[in-house]
């Protein structure tokens, strides 16, 4: 999405998780984000939201800004909706209510006085700058299904998740093939 108000460009982008965190062209546009835009936030989300299954995506939110000597990122607001949530393409989809926390939380009119959370946490620009590559792929929640192995759902439920998985997965295999036919 991207706004354009008073010749400002407000933007939200989403994209997949290595962008947050590889080296090479990655972790320059990184840098140049940090540097040539007020990078606020970043939305983490759940596989297959808006990739092929198994694909984590974020949606980052910056301000365009003119060029200038110094940083335009002070500080950037990171929201996990990933840790600890599961949803899935056909049975559990992610819905407006799961958002609604982000949305009071992310608080365009009143950015500037944010409080952090359990899911919501700042980060500044010179903690995110050294780090190893300028990496955003930053977490902090502790991923309760993994060590909690007495708490795993049923294997039915887990076996339907892989059916539903594999389902999607030949669906979009077989759209593959059909456009490698039409060539």
């Amino acid at each position: 999405m991207l706004l354009i108000k008073k010749n400002e460009v407000v933007a939200a982008v989403v994209v997949p998780d290595n962008v947050l965190f590889e080296g090479g062209a990655g972790e320059t546009v990184r840098k140049n984000l940090l540097q040539k835009t007020d990078l606020h936030t970043i939305l983490r989300l759940p596989t297959g939201i808006f990739y092929a299954q198994g694909v984590k995506a974020n949606v980052i939110f910056f301000d365009n800004k003119p060029a200038g000597k110094t940083p335009w990122t002070n500080d950037i607001w990171i929201y996990d909706l990933r840790t600890n949530q599961h949803f899935t393409l056909k049975t559990q989809q992610m819905k407006y209510e799961h958002l609604k926390d982000f949305i009071k939380s992310y608080s365009p009119k009143n950015r500037f006085k944010r409080t952090e959370s359990e899911c919501f946490k700042k980060f500044t620009y010179d903690e995110i700058v050294a780090r190893d590559k300028t990496n955003l792929d930053i977490f902090w929640l502790k991923d309760e299904s993994l060590g909690d192995m007495e708490n795993l759902p049923d294997p039915d439920i887990l076996a339907n998740e892989i059916v539903e998985n594999i389902e999607v997965s030949l669906e979009s295999f077989k759209g593959i093939v059909e456009n490698l036919n039409k060539r």
